[in-house]
């Protein structure tokens, strides 16, 4: 499942992808009902079944929380190290699903909680990348390697701040999760936290010695990715995320590898509010980018481009 959220559009601020949030509770309930038409089919078939049918069961089981059947499975002879299409073993899919006692099984009959599936995802980041914080502990206390990334090289780390798992991130970091590790797109955990507008985490992140003005892929700061946030992100956190940083001592007027700065891309995101917090903070409307633009040639809207037409009084004639 993927997020249908829509994230800033233009080049170096596209996120390289879409992390799934799925409830942990609702999802456990809804899947716990399957369990006993899943049995029913065990019933009907077990004498005849192979050894690839009944792992697959083991499989459906780990997804919907089948604890029993699991169980019975596993005494039959299916295999806690089996694979399935994705590469993922039993335990994987028991952590996407955050079915922790199904985890615990697993790990019992000798399930090794680092192992990866096709894209690179062990347990552990299945588990953050689905939001599931209980089960993330669970293998985090069993040995999980808080450092091993995932599919297109995020971490888990950088899974919990995109979520804004406040608790698993803290949980992260007291096993030692490295904050400054890159995925294959530049991005540290912190740029996902701020492009979703999380200041607790940002304030986390920069707290383990992050300087705020570090640039990152295509010389893009914390504050530019905050400035751009996420569509859905409401203005009044990435106003409040904004302030934070420029407190912090972020340089307002900075400029990215194309020349523009946090003004120029929250104006090109049509973020009012944002484009306000910095005009106050002193932002120099008057700057243009490598393609000679300035902040009010990039903003979509006329009540915008007013707004940055009255916080420019000695504009360039053009």
């Amino acid at each position: 499942m993927r997020l249908q959220r829509r994230f800033p559009k233009p080049g170096w601020l596209a996120l390289a992808i879409a992390l799934p949030c799925t409830s942990l509770s609702s999802a456990s309930r809804a899947d716990v009902l399957l369990c006993p038409d899943l049995e029913r089919r065990y019933e009907t078939s077990r004498y005849d079944s192979t050894s690839i049918e009944i792992n697959n069961l083991l499989f459906a089981a780990a997804d919907h929380g089948c604890e029993a059947l699991a169980r019975r499975l596993l005494e039959a002879g299916a295999s806690p190290l089996a694979r399935d299409r994705e590469g993922n073993t039993p335990l994987g899919r028991a952590a996407r699903a955050g079915t922790v006692p199904l985890a615990k099984l697993f790990i019992e009959n000798g399930s090794d909680v680092n192992t990866r599936n096709i894209q690179g995802s062990t347990p552990l980041f299945l588990a953050v990348e689905a939001n599931r914080g209980r089960l993330a502990q669970l293998l985090v206390n069993e040995g999980a390697e808080v450092n091993l990334s995932g599919r297109a090289g995020v971490s888990p780390l950088a899974a919990a701040a995109y979520h804004g798992s406040s608790e698993t991130v803290e949980m992260l970091l007291a096993r030692h999760a490295d904050p400054n590790l890159k995925d294959t797109m530049g991005k540290t955990p912190i740029l996902y936290a701020a492009a979703r507008g999380f200041s607790p985490i940002v304030a986390r992140l920069l707290a383990t010695g992050i300087d705020v003005n570090t640039p990152y892929g295509n010389d893009l700061t914390v504050l530019m990715w905050a400035a751009g946030h996420a569509d859905d992100v409401p203005e009044q956190d990435a106003v409040e995320l904004v302030t934070m940083l420029l407190a912090l001592g972020a340089e307002v007027d900075k400029a990215d590898n194309r020349g523009r700065t946090a003004l120029m891309i929250a104006a090109e995101q049509g973020h009012t509010e944002v484009v306000e917090t910095l005009l106050k903070a002193g932002a120099n409307a008057n700057l243009r980018d490598r393609d000679g633009k300035l902040a009010v040639d990039l903003a979509p809207r006329d009540e915008l481009r007013q707004v940055l037409l009255d916080a420019e009084p000695q504009r360039p004639a053009r």
